[in-house]
């Protein structure tokens, strides 16, 4: 494993994303639990994409533009559901309200998954992303691959539950300001929202 591959690795993890940016609302909104709960889903989310690469099937998502499209919508309308839950039932950053039901680390881990699991350009990225570290003439190409894929998601669930954690650890001068956590709701939806146009105007 090359230092090219962790370093490229740590650039793609860090870049803001919606992985990330769930991860910081469950954080901020739900404390340390939450925060692994997200991270966890949003890591598990990528074994779906490593496997669709390593068997082909990122291949044919690539070439058939109706699969890519379906798929990408797909993505941007639960995008546009998440900022909606956002604002309106606080879904992604519910303070925990009195009264207010719970919301099981189930629940974080399942949106989570599915925030990540329908976006395309993640198996897109790793069609393009794990070839070039593996020679398709060696005899252990595949293994090889998933071993990358592995290696990427570790770096996922590190980066993301550092983060989370940073974000849990100031949650208790967050929700104690009413006006603070009303621009946070509005900024994650508009992340949200940012990022749903922004996979709805990519191509292939």
């Amino acid at each position: 494993m090359s230092i090219a591959f962790l370093l490229t690795t740590l650039v793609v993890v860090v870049t803001p994303g919606t992985g990330l940016v769930y991860t910081l609302a469950a954080g901020l909104s739900r404390g340390r639990r939450a925060s692994v709960a997200a991270a966890f889903g949003c890591t598990l989310a990528i074994v779906p994409h490593v496997l669709a690469t390593v068997t082909g099937v990122a291949a044919l998502l690539h070439a058939s533009a109706t699969a890519f499209q379906a798929l990408k919508y797909a993505g941007v309308a639960y995008l546009l559901y998440m900022a909606w839950a956002t604002v309106r039932e606080k879904g992604a950053i519910d303070v925990g309200q009195e009264g207010a039901p719970p919301v099981t680390s189930g629940r974080v881990i399942v949106r989570a998954v599915l925030i990540n699991l329908l976006n395309p350009k993640v198996t897109i990225f790793f069609l393009a992303f794990l070839p070039q570290f593996v020679s398709p003439a060696e005899p252990h190409a595949v293994p090889r691959m998933l071993m990358l894929g592995g290696v990427f998601m570790m770096v996922t669930f590190v980066v993301f539950v550092a983060f989370g954690l940073l974000a849990a650890s100031v949650r208790s001068h967050v929700v104690s300001r009413p006006r603070v956590m009303t621009w946070l709701r509005r900024t994650f939806a508009g992340s949200f929202v940012a990022l749903g146009a922004k996979l709805a105007f990519t191509a292939r």
